[in-house]
C-alpha cells in the first residue's frame, strides 16, 4: 500500500490502515480478491494536510465534502471542491494538499484487487485522456453514508467476516458512483432533460398508456433528442423504463391482492391480458400466475429460463 499522509489527526478525524495479515487474506479470499480496502479515513477541515507520492502502487479514492484542495498529477494541476470525487489509479505520481483558506473535509480509501483496473475503466469517460478521474458528483447523502459504513471497519479488530463485508461495501461505493456520474454530467451541461420530472410523470401514469411525445414535451425536447439523451443518461430507453415500472407495479399487485390476471393487466394499462402476460414473462422469467404461485410453493422458480 502507498503510505498514507502523516498529517496529525485531530479528535474528529479518522485514519485506519488494514493490518498486513488481513490484507493478504483479502487478496487470497474468493469473496474479496477482486476488490479490497487497504486503508480508509475521514479528515475534517484538514488544515495543513498535504501528501506527495512519486511511487503509487494502489488506487486512491477521495470524496470532498466541504472546503477545497489542490491536486497535481504528472504535471497537470486540478482544483478539488465540495462534491468532487477523485480517483487516482496506481502508477501515477501525484501530490495534493488542502487549501489554506478553506481546508477540505474528505473521505478517502486506498484499495487494490484483481478488479480494480476494470472498475477504473468502468468509471472513466469513453475518450478520457487525463491521468486521473475527477467527477463533480455534488453532495450525495447516500454516498457519504456508504463511506461511514466503510469506516465502521476500524472497530472490527481481526474479524475476517467484517473485512469481507467492507470489501463488498467498497464495491458498492464504486458501482454507486457509476450510477451518479450521468446525472452529474447532466447537471454540469445544463441539459433540459430533468430525469426526476420524467420519472415522476411515469409513476403518475403507470396505470395507463403514456405516449413518448408526452414525455418529450414535459422536458421541452423533440422525441428524437429526448430518447437519445435519456439513453445516454440511463443506459436504457424511456419506454423500457416505463414498462419496467409497470411490471414492478404488477408484481406488487400479484403479491398483495387476489385480483385476477385480467384485472391486474388492466390496472397497469394493458387491455390485452395475453399481451401483458408475454411482457411480464419476458422481464420476470415466469408468467404472472407462476409468479403468484411462488408464494405458496405451488410453482418452483428455476432461475432465469424464459423459454
Amino acid at each position: 500500500m502507498s503510505n498514507p499522509s502523516n498529517w496529525p489527526l485531530p479528535p474528529e478525524s479518522i485514519r485506519f490502515v488494514v493490518p498486513r495479515r488481513i490484507v493478504q487474506q483479502l487478496a487470497d479470499h474468493p469473496l474479496s480478491r477482486g476488490l479490497y480496502p487497504l486503508g480508509i479515513g475521514y479528515y475534517h477541515q484538514a488544515s495543513g494536510h498535504h501528501m506527495e507520492r512519486v511511487e503509487h502502487d494502489d488506487y486512491l479514492l477521495i470524496y470532498c465534502l466541504e472546503g477545497a484542495g489542490l491536486l497535481q498529477v504528472e504535471g497537470l494541476k486540478y482544483s478539488v471542491h465540495a462534491g468532487d470525487l477523485v480517483l487516482l489509479p496506481k502508477g501515477v505520481s501525484h501530490s495534493y494538499r488542502a487549501l489554506k483558506s478553506r481546508p477540505w473535509t474528505i473521505y478517502w480509501a486506498h484499495f487494490h484487487g484483481d478488479d480494480a483496473d476494470a472498475f477504473y475503466a468502468h468509471l472513466s469517460e469513453p475518450r478520457q485522456s487525463a491521468p486521473i478521474l475527477l467527477t463533480p458528483l455534488g453532495l450525495q447523502s447516500r454516498l457519504a453514508s456508504d463511506f461511514e459504513a466503510l469506516l465502521e471497519l476500524r472497530e472490527s479488530t481481526y474479524n475476517l467476516s467484517a473485512y469481507l463485508c467492507a470489501a463488498n461495501q467498497l464495491r458498492q461505493i464504486l458501482t454507486h458512483i457509476a450510477l451518479l456520474q450521468p446525472l452529474a454530467r447532466n447537471r454540469q451541461k445544463g441539459d433540459s432533460l430533468d430525469l426526476e420530472r420524467v420519472h415522476s410523470l411515469m409513476q403518475a401514469h403507470v396505470h395507463e398508456h403514456l405516449a413518448l411525445d408526452t414525455l418529450a414535451d414535459s422536458v421541452n425536447l423533440s422525441k428524437y433528442h429526448f430518447v437519445k439523451r435519456y439513453k445516454e443518461l440511463t443506459g436504457t430507453t424511456p419506454i423500457n423504463h416505463f414498462i419496467q415500472l409497470k411490471i414492478e407495479r404488477a408484481c406488487h399487485l400479484l403479491d398483495t391482492t387476489s385480483n385476477s390476471i385480467n384485472e391486474i393487466a388492466f390496472a397497469v394499462g394493458y387491455e390485452d391480458a395475453y399481451y401483458f402476460s408475454r411482457i411480464f414473462k419476458k422481464i420476470m422469467g415466469v408468467s404472472p400466475s407462476q409468479y403468484r404461485n411462488l408464494r405458496t410453493g405451488a410453482y418452483a422458480y428455476r432461475g432465469g429460463s424464459t423459454r
